[in-house]
């Protein structure tokens, strides 16, 4: 069988020492099942968790080795592991692991389930022996059909070998795993929203705090990890903490390697596992092989649509937190996406407002109603009918929907690209501003209800 997700990852050079994510793909892209799996060191380190580290000393490593979440937000894994209660009474807790991959242009999480399914059940069971969760549970997106038939083979393949269940390795320690799919909602990439959808509920998310690691799952300790978070684990594990922050190139705060990706118009669009602190024109150059013939670059988003647009001379920038914040905006999952000169960017960000504005859980006024007006002025501009003040009404959206005026990061989100793509091309935007009629004042025209 032939995996959507096959592709450059599985072709570069890998070696164990330099990409602890993906040296154990298959040049042919098929799945790597168990007995594959353990012959390339697999569960190695968990039977080091188990046999001679402490559960606290588990979760100090990976604090130590500043891992940081892969989703998009970035926050440090170890301080989110911190925040579980230590009373070991409250021994009902669980560890779920966001799979949720619902960003455009994303599908980092896709190739690594596919791909390597007891990578990601290896790095749960670490985590879950470090946080003293008893029961784990992938949150997959719903669309991901392949994912869930490789994980749940592997989830078996796991359990026949001891390595999942009752005793596991002859510890003591109790932890069942269980594959959900989603139903197909962008807003449980958001952790709180996803877990109101695993409870069964409408996806919105909840108001923090309480946090989930205080009140989380059926109103338990409940730990939220990214897919590529936590197949980390067990390299950190394994190879220790000065290893893994060797992995990084000079000048980047964020340690380890990152799955990027650049799509688009490139020569060959595709993923890499690449250390922090690369530069976006290496990845752009060097691997996705610069435009394809007859394209131009216009500008790129560094990690997803949610992220702000860059210019082409922003490559120079590298590719960590604190690199693509200096050009500002943030790197989100790290997957770009070119933009080529053919595209019109009221097109594009009409496109995008209207995927954002349908995603929206409706919860909070702002998000609800202000993203659907963004796509109202952006099709009226679109079409050459934009009123005067029409791109100012829209910067004002962009500063009333921004950060910390919702009650979740979702529209936050959603503006971010507007506001950059009317900062770099606002001839585009202002091209599509109605010229007035003599002797007939602006306000005068008729405004539509539902158009």
């Amino acid at each position: 069988m032939s995996l959507t997700s096959f592709g450059p990852a599985n072709l570069i050079k890998r070696s164990a020492e330099t990409h602890p994510l993906t040296w154990r793909l298959r040049d042919d892209g098929e799945p790597v099942w168990l007995d594959e799996y353990q012959a390339k060191d697999g569960y190695a380190a968990a039977r080091k968790a188990f046999a001679d580290m402490a559960q606290d000393d588990i979760a100090q490593t990976v604090k130590d080795a500043g891992l940081k979440g892969r989703g998009g937000a970035g926050f440090p894994t170890g301080v989110k592991w911190g925040l579980m209660p230590k009373d070991e009474s409250m021994n009902i807790r669980y560890l779920l692991c966001n799979a949720d991959e619902m960003e455009p242009n994303t599908w980092k999480d896709r190739m690594l389930m596919e791909q390597l399914p007891h990578l990601l059940i290896e790095g749960m069971l670490i985590s879950a022996r470090a946080l003293k969760t008893y029961r784990g549970y992938i949150f997959l997106r719903g669309e991901y059909t392949t994912a869930a038939v490789h994980l749940r083979r592997a989830v078996e393949e796991a359990k026949a070998a001891g390595l999942l269940g009752k005793n596991i390795l002859g510890s003591g320690f109790d932890f069942e795993l269980f594959v959900h799919t989603g139903a197909g909602r962008y807003i449980c990439g958001e952790e709180t929203a996803l877990i109101n959808s695993l409870e069964g509920r409408r996806a919105n998310p909840r108001s923090k705090p309480p946090f989930p690691a205080a009140v989380g799952v059926w109103g338990k300790p409940t730990c939220v990890n990214n897919v590529e978070t936590l197949c980390n684990v067990p390299a950190i594990i394994g190879n220790g903490v000065d290893w893994y922050k060797s992995l990084a190139r000079e000048g980047s705060e964020d340690h380890g390697t990152k799955l990027m990706g650049f799509s688009g118009k490139v020569k060959n669009p595709g993923l890499w596992e690449l250390p922090f602190g690369v530069t976006a024109r290496e990845l752009f150059e060097d691997y996705a092989g610069g435009m394809r013939d007859g394209f131009k670059l216009k500008c790129w988003q560094p990690g997803g649509a949610g992220t702000g647009f860059l210019l082409p001379e922003h490559l120079d920038a590298q590719m960590y937190a604190g690199g693509i914040a200096k050009v500002g905006t943030r790197m989100g999952t790290g997957l770009a996406m070119a933009v080529d000169d053919s595209v019109n960017m009221v097109s594009l960000l009409r496109n995008m407002e209207q995927f954002f504005a349908r995603e929206s859980c409706g919860f909070c006024t702002p998000c609800r109603d202000g993203l659907p007006w963004s796509v109202k002025l952006l099709m009226a501009i679109e079409h050459g009918e934009g009123q005067p003040g029409d791109i100012e009404t829209l910067l004002g959206l962009v500063g009333f929907l921004g950060p910390g005026k919702t009650f979740c990061a979702h529209a936050p989100g959603a503006v971010e690209p507007l506001g950059s793509a009317i900062k770099y091309f606002r001839p585009e935007f202002e091209a599509g501003i109605a010229q007035a009629k003599p002797g007939v004042p602006p306000l005068a025209r008729p405004i539509v209800i539902g158009a």
